[in-house]
């Protein structure tokens, strides 16, 4: 049977069995190397009132949140883009 990716999804090479994330949108265990992995800095303190601070050289550490998505939690959520067939099997760099 044809296969749609080289890959088949997954990004382990030959590494054998991967171990599962849970997916941040709708709690699914998906094997790590096929998950969509998002990191973005969060801060904790008020915009406004963070720029007042860095004025006076106070320094404000924004800790890395990071995130795992199922492919289509990260479909919906406009992480990852439908490719079409010819598409599909060429790596985007």
């Amino acid at each position: 049977m044809p296969y749609k990716r080289k890959s088949r999804g997954r990004s382990k090479g030959g590494k054998g069995r991967s171990g599962y994330v849970q997916c941040a949108g709708c709690g699914e265990l998906v094997p790590r190397d096929k998950a969509k992995k998002v990191t973005r800095r969060v801060s904790v303190v008020d915009p406004a009132l963070a720029k007042e601070l860095r004025q006076k050289g106070a320094y404000i550490s924004a800790p890395v949140e990071t995130k795992y998505y199922c492919i289509s939690c990260a479909v919906h959520r406009g992480i990852v883009k439908v490719r079409a067939k010819d598409e599909r099997r060429k790596r985007r760099f």
